[in-house]
This record gives C-alpha cells, sequence and structure tokens, in this order.
C-alpha cells in the first residue's frame, strides 16, 4: 500500500451571522452566542417564520460592490483564508492555486433582482443576469485573487461545503496542484426561505438541533480553508492548523428532500470517512454534526452517529447551526473551519437552546454520545469530524487530525475503460431555432419509470435519468446489493435547472414569499437530477455535482475518473447534462448569444460509464477505450471581468499535459473532438491553437454543428462519441476538449484497448 500525500490546512477564513472573522466566530459559537434575529432583507410578515441568521455587511461594502452577494462572501473569507496562510497572491505561486467552492443556491440574490426589474417593466441587469448561475462563483474568486489553478463549483446543496475540501484532497493527492482554496458559500435570499417555508421546515423560533427538532432557521455566509501539500506547506515555512486525512461521499437513493429513517446513507459515509483516513472509528473524538433542527434529520443522525460510535465513550458532537444558522452550501465550510479551530484549540463549541428539562430528555436519546448542550467543553482531543447531508440523499465527511499522519490507502494503479454510453440528445427545430430533446412519457414508461415518479421530476432531471438508465442498459449492469455502494456518480452541468430556478423565483415575486410551491422547490437545487438518478437506480456511492460552464461534461469525466483511482468506487457514471426551453432562450437571448454567427442553443443528456479494469475484466464488459490521461488548466492572464474569455495558454497546457499522462506526443493523435460552437471568435481561435499544437492534418471533429450548444451535454458527447470512433475503428485514439467559464480547460485522452 502506497503512502498518500500529505494534505494540512495552513488558513482559515469565515463570515457568517456570528462574526465577520474566524476568531470571531469561534469565539461567539463558545459562548454560545447567536445570529439568529428577525430577517431584514426581504419580507416576511405573510410567513409563520420570520427568523433568519443574517450577515451585517451591506452587499456594497462587500468586495467593493463589484460582485452579487454570494460570490462577495466568498471573496471575503478567502481574503482572509489567504492571508492568514502567508500566501503571496503577486508571486508566480499563486498561477498554480486552485479554487474550489460549494453552493447550493448561487446566485439567488442576483435571481431576484434581476426577475423584480423584469416584472417592474424592465430588461434587468445584465451584471445580475451574468452573476445567476453557479458555474461563475469560483473562478470568480479565483480572478479576484489572481488564482490559476483548477477550479470547480460544487453544487451539492448542503453538503456542496464540505464536497469542496474533500475534492481538494483528492486534487492535491492526484498531482493536480499543490494548493487549494476550498469551501462554500450562499446568501440568504428569498428563494430558499420561500421554499423551506413551502415545506413546513422553518422553526417559528431559534432553531435547536438534537432538542426541540421544529425546523431550520437558515443563514448566510461563507467558509474557506487553505489545503495544501505537506511537503509545500513546510517548503514556504507556512503555519499548519493540523491535518486533513481523509473524506467519504455516499447517497441514500430514498427521497429527494428527506433522509432515510435507518440512517443508512449516513452511517455509510461516516465509515467511509473513518476508513479513507486510516481510522477506527474509536479513533474520533469529536463530531461537529449536520444537526439541522427537522424532526426527520435529527431522528436520522441521532441513530446513524450512536451505531457508528457506539463502543466509543469518548466521542461528544454538537450543531453550531443553533448560532450560525443553516447556511446551506456555506454550511459545510463554515463547519469546517470552526471544527478545526475547535481540534487545534481543544475547546468544543455547544448546541444551544437547552433548558434543564430539554438537557433531562437528551439524556434518554444521546447513549454513549456526549452531545455538547448550551455551554462549551474543554478536552485535548486528536481526530474530528465534520458531516453535512443534503437535498437529494447526498453526504459527505471530512476528517481532521491534530496529530502527523502518514495515511495508507490500497489504491493500486487502475486502467480505466468506458464501458457504457448513454446518450439524449436533441433535434433542430425551426419553430425555436434551436435544438430539443424527445422526453416523452412512453419512452421512460419502456424502462420501468413509474408516472408517480416523473411526475416528480424536472426537464433536467428527466435528460439525466433517462441517459443514466440508456447507459447502465448498455454497459450491462443491474444495481444490486452486491454492487450498489461501489458505483458512484458524478454530474456535470452548465446552467444547472435555471428553469424551476427562474419560474420559481417569478412565482414569489408575483404572490408572496409565503406563497412558494412545496412541490416546485425541491428542483431548484442543482443536485436534483443526480438525487433523482440515485434513488431510482438505487446506486448509494459517491455523489458529486459539479457546475463549471460548458466544459462540466468533461470535468465530471475528470473528477470521477479521479474517484476510482482513489478508490472510492469500481464504476462511475459521469454526465454531462444541460436543458433548452423557453427560459433559456430568454437568458441566452438577453446575453447577447443567442442568434449570434451560428450559434443555436442546444439541450441534453450524455452518461459515460467509466470503470476500473479489474471491474470490467470480471463482468465480461465491452469495452469502448481507454482513459490515457486527463487534464484541467485555467486562464491565469487577460481581461479577468471577462468570464468567458479565451486563453491560448491554458488550452495548452490542458492539452500538453494530457499528452505528458498519456505519454504521448503530439504526432500521435489521430482526431480532437473540439468544442467549436458557431461562435466565429471561439472557432477561430480554437483552430489556431490546435494547429500550433498538432499541425495543419490534425482532423477536427464538432459535435455542435450537428446537436447545438449543449453546455456541459455537448462535452460529455464529445467524450462519447470519440469512444465510440475508437471502438468502431475510425480512429485509433484521440482527444475531447472543452472549455467553461473562466477560462478553464478540459482535456480527456482516449486511446483504443
Amino acid at each position: 500500500m502506497p503512502d498518500v500525500k500529505r494534505c494540512v490546512i495552513t488558513g482559515l477564513g469565515l463570515v457568517c451571522a456570528i462574526g465577520n472573522d474566524t476568531d470571531e466566530c469561534f469565539e461567539s459559537a463558545l459562548k454560545g452566542r447567536s445570529g439568529i434575529a428577525d430577517v431584514k432583507c426581504f419580507d416576511t410578515s405573510n410567513c409563520y417564520s420570520h427568523k433568519g441568521a443574517e450577515v451585517d455587511i451591506a452587499t456594497g461594502d462587500l468586495a467593493g460592490g463589484r460582485y452579487d452577494r454570494t460570490t462577495a462572501l466568498g471573496i471575503k473569507a478567502a481574503g482572509e483564508a489567504i492571508a492568514d496562510s502567508g500566501l503571496d497572491m503577486d508571486s508566480e505561486e499563486a498561477s498554480g492555486i486552485g479554487v474550489i467552492l460549494g453552493s447550493c443556491i448561487a446566485g439567488a440574490v442576483a435571481v431576484e433582482k434581476y426577475y423584480q426589474a423584469k416584472e417592474n417593466g424592465g430588461k434587468g441587469s445584465l451584471e445580475d443576469l451574468k452573476a445567476i448561475p453557479a458555474s461563475v462563483i469560483a473562478g470568480n474568486v479565483a480572478d479576484y485573487y489572481k488564482a490559476g489553478g483548477i477550479t470547480a463549483n460544487i453544487v451539492n446543496a448542503c453538503a456542496a461545503g464540505t464536497l469542496s475540501v474533500a475534492l481538494a484532497i483528492d486534487l492535491i493527492r492526484g498531482g493536480k496542484g499543490e494548493i487549494f482554496l476550498a469551501g462554500g458559500c450562499d446568501a440568504f435570499a428569498s428563494l430558499p426561505f420561500a421554499g423551506f417555508h413551502a415545506l413546513k421546515a422553518l422553526d417559528a423560533n431559534e432553531c435547536s438541533p438534537f432538542n426541540h427538532s421544529e425546523g431550520i432557521t437558515l443563514g448566510e455566509g461563507a467558509g474557506v480553508l487553505v489545503v495544501e501539500s505537506y511537503e509545500h506547506a513546510v517548503k514556504r515555512g507556512a503555519k499548519i492548523y493540523c491535518d486533513v486525512l481523509g473524506s467519504g461521499v455516499s447517497s441514500d437513493a430514498y427521497h429527494i428532500t428527506a433522509p432515510r429513517p435507518d440512517g443508512e446513507g449516513q452511517m455509510s459515509v461516516i465509515r467511509r470517512a473513518i476508513d479513507n483516513s486510516g481510522l477506527k472509528a474509536e479513533d474520533i473524538e469529536y463530531v461537529n454534526a449536520h444537526g439541522t433542527g427537522t424532526a426527520k434529520n435529527d431522528e436520522a443522525e441521532f441513530l446513524s452517529l450512536k451505531t457508528c460510535f457506539e463502543g466509543n465513550g469518548n466521542v461528544s458532537a454538537s450543531s453550531t447551526k443553533s448560532m450560525t444558522g443553516h447556511c446551506l452550501g456555506a454550511a459545510g465550510a463554515i463547519e469546517a473551519v470552526l471544527t478545526v479551530k475547535a481540534l487545534t484549540e481543544g475547546k468544543l463549541p455547544p448546541t444551544t437552546g437547552y433548558t434543564d428539562e430539554d438537557l433531562e430528555a437528551l439524556k434518554e436519546k444521546a447513549g454513549s454520545v456526549n452531545f455538547i448542550a448550551n455551554k462549551p467543553i474543554e478536552k485535548d482531543i486528536h481526530y474530528a469530524m465534520s458531516n453535512s447531508f443534503a437535498f437529494g440523499g447526498n453526504n459527505a465527511s471530512i476528517v481532521f487530525a491534530k496529530d502527523p499522519k502518514a495515511i495508507k490507502i490500497d489504491a493500486p494503479r487502475h486502467d480505466l475503460y468506458v464501458t457504457g454510453i448513454g446518450m439524449v440528445t436533441g433535434e433542430y427545430s425551426k419553430e425555436t431555432g434551436d435544438y430539443r430533446a424527445n422526453t416523452d412519457s412512453d419512452t421512460f414508461k419502456s424502462y420501468g419509470v413509474k408516472t408517480a415518479f416523473l411526475r416528480k421530476l424536472d426537464r433536467l432531471s428527466q435528460l439525466q435519468l433517462l441517459s443514466g438508465i440508456r447507459a447502465l442498459e448498455d454497459a450491462g449492469i443491474t444495481v444490486n446489493e452486491d454492487n450498489e455502494n461501489l458505483i458512484g456518480i458524478c454530474i456535470g452541468t452548465g446552467d444547472g435547472p435555471m428553469t424551476e430556478i427562474a419560474n420559481f423565483q417569478k412565482g414569489i415575486i408575483r404572490d408572496g414569499v409565503d406563497k412558494g410551491s412545496a412541490f416546485a422547490f425541491p428542483n431548484t437545487v442543482y443536485n436534483a437530477a443526480g438525487g433523482y438518478l440515485s434513488i431510482f437506480t438505487g446506486i448509494k456511492g459517491y455523489n458529486v455535482t459539479i457546475a463549471n460552464g460548458s466544459q462540466s461534461g468533461l470535468q465530471s469525466i475528470c473528477a470521477a475518473s479521479g474517484a476510482i483511482l482513489f478508490g472510492y468506487e469500481d464504476i462511475m457514471l459521469a454526465t454531462g447534462t444541460d436543458e433548452c426551453t423557453g427560459i433559456d432562450d430568454e437568458l441566452y437571448t438577453d446575453l447577447g448569444l443567442k442568434g449570434k454567427d451560428g450559434f443555436k442553443l442546444g439541450e441534453g443528456s450524455v452518461t459515460c460509464v467509466i470503470e476500473k479494469d479489474d471491474s470490467a475484466f470480471a463482468r465480461g464488459a465491452k469495452r469502448y477505450a481507454k482513459i490515457a490521461g486527463f487534464s484541467s488548466a485555467r486562464d491565469t492572464s487577460g481581461d479577468r471581468s471577462d468570464n468567458q474569455r479565451m486563453s491560448e495558454s491554458a488550452l495548452s497546457e490542458a492539452l500538453l499535459n494530457v499528452l505528458k499522462e498519456a505519454g504521448m506526443k503530439p504526432e500521435d493523435i489521430s482526431c480532437i473532438y473540439g468544442f467549436g460552437n458557431g461562435i466565429e471568435e471561439i472557432d477561430v481561435f480554437e483552430k489556431e491553437v490546435y494547429k500550433k499544437i498538432f499541425g495543419d492534418n490534425i482532423e477536427v471533429k464538432l459535435v455542435k454543428q450537428d446537436f447545438g450548444e449543449a453546455r456541459a451535454a455537448s462535452a460529455s458527447l464529445q467524450f462519447a462519441m470519440l469512444a465510440r470512433d475508437i471502438d468502431e475503428g475510425r480512429a485509433t485514439n484521440g482527444i475531447a476538449v472543452s472549455y467553461g467559464t473562466s477560462a478553464l480547460y478540459s482535456a480527456v485522452l482516449l486511446t483504443k484497448v
């Protein structure tokens, strides 16, 4: 078993309702000081709850007022983490620093402003429109601080911040970078408040998790950790807080909003994180629990903690959401920062809101776990865990260690193969001028999808479910009890469920925050599509959704490949999915792209089954092609106000890196599946870069001329078409290449089996 590169935390940044920096927040948490108060930023007079945990800083005072509130909160926390770590962002070193940020609602404040202006007869601000998608957040933060490494936006709802730290660990250990700013950010907005209000999931008073369990209190904020390789940190003389040992990711495969009552998914992720960290359950001494305050979540988490740590009489747990509120995609990152502080200072924050009577009831429910109530405890601990559970049944956990520990994992190098392909593509419509897919109910019925289940799905989720089912069928995989935990899902999306987000927001602008739809709200989160796929198929393994612009489909291939190589799963479904509706038509017209040059909007979903060698061999699986290398690179210069800028240096770096990883030369490559989309500036730029590296004779194939600009789906389609070309003898090898927000380019090289 090889040693795995140590990852350490060298900087912390935090802003939330209980403080404007890490020390203030931690001191407030130890004192049980709550940031929950009456909501100020919108009218809740017709709602049954009026409570929220808002940051006491005006958006205009954050990052110079240049960004939407979610991004601005991320910039503030990242700035503190950078300063705390001693990183020099004006040095050459900054060009290699990556940014991985999680978010649940992304530019929800910008959504409200944009559609409020339209409801009032205006056009809506172009700046607000550009700030709406989650895909811009990490790139904007990276541009603000001149960080030139890989960026990714993780959009797994309330597990997003934790998953961002987990991905940063994997990227460092996979040799894709030495330093990452990892965390999450979300703003307080009417959309999530209206949604949780419609679900009757808000507490009318201040929430008190593991206690009254009457609902959550929403909050806002950002947490950012500098995750760095130990060798690099030592070399630059950095202060080291602690090690971050490992992580776990799992799926409930149960319900889009409720946790499994038996806690199975939560237990799975806790055990995965402990195993991946080289520890045992009895080693964990503190858990910063997800602890939302709803009855179903609290009951499931009580059960999972008591079961996983049975026999460990030395573990304490608390939920800091009782003070910070539930900060959605930022929650896991905020709690990770507080966990690091608790670990390194030996002071464990409490859950607040207990009366003497409540404390008596807690003793009966807690078992051997010490649920810290009202007052902090001082305790010298060595290993701590932070847990996050989310809509879609997504679970994530990370483990921190005060003592240095060299982790060994049983993850020998494997060859990776494409063993299944499932496609849903659009057909051109003269009426709409774009490409739209056929998703009639009969098609779903033929795959055993019942009408009651199908009715719950938004269009993005329908596209995703159909391609996922087809990919499993093509690969000859039947999900059962023997393999359900050995299969994972990685979804890339450029725009996510924008139709659901826009329609939900327009509805509450017209009718009021108290009139949100409980049926529609769950589909406004980006990871709903992955959640529904997990629920229908029964897949319970790794599950992550990445929103990073048009190249997200290829970035999902890269992330899925990494998940297999690090031993998390044997098989991954890697997907690119984006929709094309009247809302998309409106937004891309307002952006000035619809109708530009030869650009035509499209939609679709393409799922590829990526499988490690021994699993494929054991099943006797068909192998389309072998993944010989994957790489991402990002622009480090140019006009950073333009997050759709082209970059010759970044595209060239991604191509040269993937060639190096595969041990091949430019003259060895037989074809490229490129990202040209009909916009002349992009098409000409792309061909010129290829010509410089590969010469005049390289064959460049394009999918968007036949299926439209389907963003992440197009990127996955490039990969799938290349795999089919290799399998059917039209190519011996090739590279699929795509670009996305903030000039991030991804490339994957395939060869014949």
